[in-house]
């Protein structure tokens, strides 16, 4: 008889894990907390626009169809992608933006304007982030499971090779003097909730994975991805319950015996949490005996920002806007340290504007744009009150979108507005501290010193997605998958 699997959380992550474990014959069950799939990658539909609610782009496709090979299909019969050009826009503070793109000699030609030795420059950089793409991504590093320090040895001579213990920002400084170009090929660790100015610069790999792979859109949005691998995993007989919220993990002698979910003990052999970890170890396990990540490391940790995304359907179109667009202040470290370390909300904001309809138009109604802004704020560290300080920074960002950035007519236009809020993130999604990125990834928090993929104090439970190894991100979380696959294949063979 198959053995029975539990997955809490339907992120790209849970999805991930529960379709591979199903494939392989598992009989495995998600629970979603929230009234429909997702995880942090939820949709609105409102008014006749849509929007992604968390995750906007998809790169490293190599992972996404390995993981539908998995399941013998083929990407192109559940989604349709679109390869961007470019992968975003970055406006500087001084009006100045580069069309960041894919094109070595397109990007060299841009950073040029800028500064002409950046632009020589540019190519080194690119052979250095291919050398750690090399180790995580082709030699199948960040697919393998970091819970045994031989793992970690064995990565470390490439580690010190590519130089990746240093922090992002400093490596980026040896090749780029422009503070444009520094900015460029440092902030990436921002997407998976990484201080650049702090964490190894393995994660600048992500410059070359964007260049080696492209960034890519599907119609309808990323949540068509969301429901393309629970068709997929449907069709093998998986089964998926929405406002199903675990309410504990039960253990019988340092053992997975089950699941409590509204009220309800069900039965699990094995259990793989999709969950944030300080949620899993400290409220789903509050029975439970954890000596590894338990709630004395958890409280001493350190964790990474949160964020507010707006969400704005408007009845005009915006040319000066791309797919992807970036808008920065005129601080980046000053403002990084101040969401990070400070933990203040300032009067000024660098923006990240998803604009899904300039791409399809199935996003908004005729004539109208589908608009996400995010903008990195504090964790709840120093505790905000977003119920009434929400409305509040929504009109400063619309304001100087408008005012400032020059989105003539966005308030009288404005046909849809709502937000989410470091509170929601807490609150829907359990979200340690209101941060969706959960542990920021800095060296001591990073590969084996993350929380392991399968626990070290109970058997047959498992962690997948942003907690875990590799990390945030939707590739990361999607490799998380695969690791976590391979443990518990190795730990329960049918």
């Amino acid at each position: 008889m198959a053995k029975k699997v539990a997955v809490i959380g339907s992120g790209f992550g849970g999805l991930g894990i529960a379709l591979r474990l199903q494939c392989q014959g598992y009989n495995v069950e998600i629970f979603e907390k929230q009234d429909k799939l997702g995880g942090h990658a939820g949709q609105i539909k409102e008014k006749g626009y849509t929007f992604d609610m968390g995750p906007s782009l998809i790169t490293a496709p190599q992972i996404i169809e390995n993981l539908f090979s998995t399941a013998d299909r083929k990407i192109e019969d559940y989604l349709d992608l679109h390869y961007l050009d470019p992968f975003y826009r970055v406006y500087f503070h001084d009006k100045t933006f580069i069309d960041y793109n894919g094109k070595p000699e397109e990007m060299q030609k841009q950073i040029a304007k800028f500064n002409k030795k950046d632009a020589d420059s540019y190519l080194k950089f690119l052979e250095f982030s291919k050398e750690i793409y090399k180790a995580v991504i082709v030699d199948g590093l960040g697919a393998e499971s970091f819970h045994k320090l031989g793992t970690m040895l064995k990565f470390a001579p490439k580690f010190i090779k590519t130089k990746s213990i240093f922090p992002g920002y400093f490596q980026a400084s040896q090749f780029f003097k422009d503070w444009r170009t520094r900015f460029l090929f440092s902030f990436h660790p921002l997407f998976i909730g990484g201080n650049p100015f702090r964490v190894p610069s393995i994660y600048l790999m992500i410059s070359y994975l964007e260049k080696e792979g492209g960034v890519w859109y599907s119609t309808g949005g990323m949540y068509s991805f969301v429901t393309a691998l629970n068709k997929i995993f449907e069709e093998y007989g998986g089964k998926s319950f929405v406002n199903s919220e675990v309410e504990e993990i039960i253990v019988d002698n340092k053992k997975i015996s089950g699941l409590r979910v509204n009220g309800e003990t069900r039965n699990y052999d094995i259990v793989v949490s999709n969950a944030d970890i300080t949620h899993t170890n400290s409220k789903l396990l509050k029975n439970a005996k954890i000596k590894s990540w338990g709630d004395n490391k958890l409280s001493k940790a350190k964790y990474s920002m949160s964020c507010f995304v707006l969400y704005i359907g408007v009845k005009k179109r915006y040319p000066e806007l791309l797919h992807h667009t970036l808008i920065l202040s005129p601080r980046y470290k000053e403002l990084v340290k101040d969401i990070f370390d400070n933990h203040v909300l300032p009067d000024d904001f660098s923006m990240y504007l998803h604009v899904p309809s300039k791409t399809d138009r199935s996003m908004a109604p005729d004539g109208c744009e589908s608009i996400y802004v995010l903008a990195p704020v504090t964790n709840l560290q120093n505790p905000i009150d977003w119920s009434v300080k929400g409305k509040v920074f929504a009109d400063m960002m619309m304001d100087y979108l408008e005012n400032e950035f020059g989105m003539d007519g966005l308030t009288d236009n404005l046909d849809y507005v709502s937000w989410f809020t470091p509170d929601d993130f807490k609150n829907q999604r359990n979200s340690h501290l209101g941060s969706p990125w959960g542990l920021e990834p800095i060296l001591t928090q990073t590969a084996y010193f993350r929380p392991h993929n399968t626990s070290p104090d109970i058997e047959n439970l498992y962690y997948v997605g942003a907690g875990t190894h590799p990390g945030a991100g939707v590739p990361g979380v999607l490799l998380s998958a695969e690791a976590t696959e391979k443990l518990v294949v190795k730990d329960n063979p049918l």
